[in-house]
């Protein structure tokens, strides 16, 4: 399993393609070996690919918008093969929280995406849906919505970026979910969860500075055939994200979730 930086965690500093290689620069000096390209300036793909071989990263997957999967989508996959990037990404279904987990507009949204997804499979790469914690709110029928999503996008072509955090924070447990969705997780992301008295409030944190059973994750990770486990951290809270990008790294490291 390959441990890599998510770089929505350090997307404020990747706004320039100065700021963006700077970064992939120092995520490779602290020891990651692929990043997520997420949440960045817009980049020439071949620039890209450049610059991965230069810093010895590899960018297998990304987040990108709905609208460009669907309505771009030969331009995407060609985008993605010039820098090997073999998961297509999409962070978040469109309108899903604001609508109150509305299944019908889940609905329309999953229709626009399956030819799409399906020409991503014809072109040898997978799409790969993250999730949330408002995909574990439940149909009428008592159905998860991310069950609903698992089985409207057909399981060859299809693969969940479980976000372990989030999982939890719907009230999932990350292992179980993990195993359950083996052979479709290739690609997962890892944060911790604290409880502040600061604010009274959750927040997230470096691996292993909060309360997610990571030696259960990372098992479990490795049971389901995770290739990438990328460390975001959406919110450092006035803490360097570099610096927790890199405890983390080394947290994970300490649980022998080595690449």
């Amino acid at each position: 399993m390959i441990i890599g930086a998510q770089l929505y965690t350090v997307r404020n500093f990747c706004q320039t393609p100065e700021g963006l290689r700077s970064s992939l620069r120092r995520c490779a000096e602290m020891g990651y070996r692929a990043v997520q390209l997420s949440g960045v300036c817009e980049y020439d793909p071949a620039e890209m690919s450049d610059m991965l071989a230069e810093f010895g990263l590899e960018a297998p997957l990304t987040h990108t918008p709905f609208s460009r999967i669907t309505g771009q989508t030969d331009a995407v996959i060609s985008e993605h093969r010039v820098f090997g990037a073999r998961y297509i990404g999409l962070g978040s279904m469109p309108d899903l929280k604001k609508s109150g987990c509305d299944v019908g507009l889940l609905d329309r949204n999953l229709a626009l995406l399956a030819p799409a997804v399906e020409k991503i499979r014809e072109a040898g790469m997978v799409f790969m849906y993250h999730n949330h914690n408002m995909e574990f709110a439940r149909t009428e029928s008592g159905e998860l919505l991310l069950e609903h999503i698992a089985k409207a996008l057909p399981a060859d072509c299809t693969g969940i970026t479980l976000d372990c955090y989030w999982v939890t924070a719907g009230g999932g447990d990350p292992a179980y979910w993990l195993r359950r969705l083996s052979g479709r997780v290739d690609c997962i992301h890892l944060k911790d969860m604290v409880y502040s008295g600061e604010d009274s409030a959750v927040r997230m944190a470096p691996v292993g500075r909060g309360n997610l059973n990571h030696r259960a994750i990372v098992d479990a990770a490795k049971d389901a055939g995770v290739r990438y486990a990328f460390v975001e951290q959406d919110h450092c809270y006035g803490e360097d994200p570099f610096d927790c990008l890199k405890e983390s790294l080394d947290s994970l490291r300490a649980l022998g979730c080595a690449d």
